[in-house]
């Protein structure tokens, strides 16, 4: 069993016993989040949707990005991490939303915002948020990887501590 699917199912057994339903808004990730989380069974009992906004445009219409954010923060930023975090929420039956957007690579970086560069936003429905920029290394696969299990990870943590 993947570390991955090793945190998803313990992260499943989390979302059920809180009774906290998750949505995803997920851009470079393209939906490895939510994949995770729907290898284990039963996750339509912790698991409403997905949204994956790879363009900005799909940000916008689907999850209520707002262009002024897109345009003075560019996609990856904490800025618009939080709006589809939020957005995500908004639009769903969710308690619990993670969103994500960064540079897997190999292309795309600059000295600003390397590959590897990934921004996170986590929310709850009543008022926990934590937003995040973090910085993984390796191929377009790893970076991939590395910042679905985080994303994994800091809601493991979050719910951990409000048992």
């Amino acid at each position: 069993m993947s570390v991955n699917q090793t945190l998803s199912e313990q992260l499943g057994h989390q979302l059920f016993e809180q009774k906290h339903v998750l949505v995803t808004a997920e851009s470079c990730t393209g939906g490895a989040i939510a994949a995770a989380i729907t290898d284990i069974a039963g996750s339509s009992a912790w698991f409403d949707r997905a949204f994956i906004t790879y363009s900005n445009e799909a940000k916008q219409e689907m999850i209520g990005v707002r262009l002024s954010t897109l345009e003075a923060n560019g996609a990856v930023s904490e800025a618009v991490v939080e709006e589809m975090v939020e957005g995500a929420l908004h639009n769903s039956n969710a308690t619990l939303g993670v969103s994500v957007s960064g540079i897997a690579g190999p292309g795309g970086g600059s000295k600003e915002k390397p590959v590897g560069t990934v921004c996170f936003a986590w929310a709850d429905s009543i008022e926990w948020k934590k937003v995040e920029t973090r910085h993984f290394t390796g191929d377009r696969s790893q970076v991939r990887e590395q910042a679905t299990q985080y994303a994994l990870q800091v809601i493991y943590d979050y719910l951990s501590e409000t048992r």
